[in-house]
């Protein structure tokens, strides 16, 4: 619903400018320019949905063999202790428990097309807890919550469109992802706990202690490097994580007796069918957002957007990436369109389009999860959900464009 009114207001108020320009400016170009760029972008977004399907092919290959290996049980296993304490009210041995770890842990590691099947599952079971059929419980808004937040370990469509766009190292936002993504996570987890009063016991402030320890910790040993030896350290790290996560997933494969090669291509199957049905979902926003540019819509945001930066006297380097953040908590397609679009005009490796990448890394789509999740059982008063996510979708931007400057600012 969101999209279809986002799509309406590029293309009426695109036109709207456009012939404002034509009657009163006499900018007779206008118009042309605009239905060339429906040609363009229409282009544009089939050779780019049509490259993408090596990429998924190999990466839900991957994954399938991560998830026969039994790495989502494995991951569900090391975050159970957490999660008994932030959904209290939730008996250990109900099925609602085990469907919401496997669906947190399905997300980190980027299984998508598993994760939202057992979210659906979780919320259902989570319904059969709820004394009030349309009022959110605090459990079923922190799982949503949870999931808005976008907590990912592996961004595998982002590294995807980084690579078809010309990305020298289509993985350098790998950290700076997860620490954005970091961010979100905790900014809405404890939104949740504050308007909840949640209990905060040794082991859940333990858990929470001992995340931001770690992040606190990579900072302060970055910060001591030069910004060009940041870069790097990203780089190789950043490859050598993603490259062990692969090794790991085919050695639990091997010890579960997996037939690795079989897993791969089962997933693989799955690639090839994601990123054909991507087609017409990546041609409707590029085609609305490259009549927007072309009408002039764009450039008089950003212009706008500029001035009042530069009014308060900060830096307006990141204002170029600022559509994707701003369009993320309302359309996934329509920021992925936008991350797309940033790094069409700006580069793949220009700043603009890291931090673009990282913002469409960093959340969940907000509206869309809570559409999905609380409209599967019929749920109608979201209490404190929409708020405590957005609030994750903002930590989530804000952290982006720091992280960005640290890992990137040499890009400017």
């Amino acid at each position: 619903m969101v999209l279809n009114y986002i799509f309406i207001f590029f293309f009426l108020a695109s036109f709207v400018y456009a012939l404002i320009q034509w009657i009163f400016m006499g900018n007779g170009d206008v118009f042309p320019a605009m239905l060339d760029a429906t040609f363009d972008m229409s282009k544009t977004g089939f050779e780019l949905a049509l490259g993408l399907t090596g990429g998924m092919c190999l990466w839900l290959g991957i994954m399938k063999i991560g998830e026969n290996g039994g790495a989502v049980n494995i991951l569900a296993r090391v975050v159970r202790p957490l999660f008994t304490r932030l959904f209290p009210s939730v008996p250990a041995d109900h099925p609602a428990s085990g469907s919401m770890l496997m669906n947190i842990s399905a997300n980190m590691l980027g299984l998508d097309n598993a994760a939202t099947p057992l979210g659906l599952k979780a919320m259902k079971e989570l319904q059969t807890l709820n004394k009030s059929e349309k009022d959110a419980t605090d459990d079923q808004i922190m799982f949503l919550v949870l999931n808005t937040s976008g907590l990912t370990l592996i961004p595998i469509s982002v590294m995807i469109f980084r690579s078809q766009l010309g990305a020298a190292n289509p993985a350098d936002i790998f950290l700076p992802i997860l620490l954005a993504t970091f961010f979100s996570t905790m900014a809405g987890l404890l939104a949740v706990a504050i308007y909840q009063r949640m209990r905060f016991d040794l082991v859940l402030t333990a858990w929470i202690a001992g995340a931001a320890s770690l992040v606190g910790g990579a900072f302060y040993v970055l910060n001591q490097l030069p910004q060009d030896q940041i870069a790097t350290i990203s780089r190789v790290w950043s490859a050598f994580v993603i490259m062990s996560v692969i090794c790991g997933f085919i050695i639990l494969a091997v010890v579960k007796k997996v037939n690795v090669y079989d897993s791969f291509i089962e997933g693989a199957k799955e690639g090839f069918s994601v990123a054909i049905k991507v087609i017409p979902y990546l041609i409707a926003i590029l085609v609305a957002i490259g009549v927007f540019r072309a009408a002039g819509m764009m450039e008089l945001i950003m212009s706008a957007l500029n001035k009042t930066v530069a009014a308060f006297g900060l830096p307006n380097d990141w204002v170029g990436a600022m559509p994707t953040g701003i369009i993320k908590p309302l359309s996934g397609s329509g920021a992925r369109g936008m991350m797309v679009d940033a790094m069409e005009t700006h580069g793949a490796d220009s700043f603009i389009g890291t931090l673009a990448c990282t913002m469409q890394g960093a959340t969940e789509t907000t509206f869309y999860v809570l559409a999905v999740y609380f409209g599967s059982v019929g749920i109608r008063n979201t209490r404190h959900a929409v708020p405590c996510g957005l609030i994750a979708d903002f930590t989530g931007i804000i952290a982006a464009i720091f992280i960005a400057y640290f890992f990137f600012g040499d890009r400017i």
